[in-house]
């Protein structure tokens, strides 16, 4: 096909090689027959030959004209499945979200979100990535990811991008985890109170041995020690929930976990308690600005919404 071929006159062509005439397409077409005649003019113009053989019962195609209407058929199948997949996305019949969330969320919330997703618009594919918070949102300025689950503990709010959205979840508790051998994981224990509920003063555990997690949380373990007088004796480091849990139940240390890491799997060996002084993490949803016009990001964005938010305000 010559170079710079008018796929819209190529179009006009097809009509006037369906219809067999050229007042035939300009009725299929709505337009008027000098109209239609002009685009077929300057349509064999670009080909440099006739297309069509005029007669007085309409016009009969040149063996260049049966050529290309070949490829104008194929050009009409094709916008017409690029309509069909465009209103399949807008109709949420189709479309993939790639989701990037932190590890505890990607054990409890998000499959449960996925799930959800998946029974209103079963078209709609999520591909998830478990990154933590730095991570994702590098993801997500390189394009590779279209939502990200996120948190952030007191004081690491991240700075205002203009080209993020970020949805609030609510808040996450972090809470206290001991060895059930530990003198203040029972209930009454000096420094720990009445019930379980009362939270254990963090002074009381200057002296532990502590676990710590990914550098954010490790940063939020030494400020709230910080704040309660001591600086954290820190023998263990690893981002696993499960890892520091077991850590914990063999006697190696103590540490602080978010009750999402304890909602997807609590060791039996420990005992978990709040503590003062603990603040919890912020949760969010981040996307690029232009990825909310998106039919099926929205809709992950709704399922992750009803799934988490009304999770929040009533847990422990």
């Amino acid at each position: 096909m010559p170079s710079g071929m008018d796929a819209h006159r190529l179009l006009v062509f097809r009509q006037i090689a369906r219809a067999g005439s050229i007042s035939g397409a300009a009725r299929a077409l709505g337009w008027t027959q000098p109209a239609v005649s002009q685009h077929l003019r300057a349509l064999e113009r670009r080909a440099g030959m006739a297309l069509v053989l005029r007669r007085p019962r309409g016009v009969k195609l040149t063996e260049a004209g049966e050529l290309l209407l070949r490829h104008a058929d194929a050009v009409a199948v094709r916008l017409h499945a690029a309509a069909d997949d465009l209103d399949a996305l807008a109709q949420l019949r189709a479309g993939t979200v790639r989701l990037a969330a932190f590890p505890s969320a990607s054990a409890t919330v998000v499959p449960a979100a996925m799930s959800l997703l998946g029974r209103r618009h079963p078209g709609v594919d999520v591909r998830l990535r478990e990154a933590e918070p730095p991570q994702a949102l590098d993801l997500l300025a390189a394009g590779e990811a279209d939502l990200a689950v996120t948190f952030a503990h007191p004081g690491q709010e991240p700075s205002g991008d203009p080209a993020l959205v970020r949805i609030p979840l609510g808040e996450d508790p972090v809470l206290l985890v001991l060895p059930r051998s530990h003198p203040r994981a029972a209930p009454g224990a000096e420094g720990g109170g009445g019930g379980p509920d009362t939270p254990v003063d963090l002074r009381l555990l200057a002296e532990e041995k502590w676990i710590a997690g990914c550098a954010r949380c490790t940063a939020n373990l030494r400020r709230a020690c910080e704040e309660a007088g001591f600086t954290p004796d820190v023998r263990h480091g690893t981002d696993d929930y499960v890892v520091t849990q077991a850590l914990i139940a063999r006697g190696l240390g103590i540490g602080l976990l978010p009750r999402l890491a304890l909602d997807a799997f609590t060791d039996p060996g420990v005992v978990v308690r709040p503590a003062l002084g603990l603040l919890p993490r912020t949760l969010h949803l981040v996307h690029h600005r232009e990825a909310g016009q998106v039919p099926a990001v929205r809709a992950a964005v709704q399922a992750l919404r009803d799934v988490l938010a009304p999770a929040r305000p009533g847990r422990p």
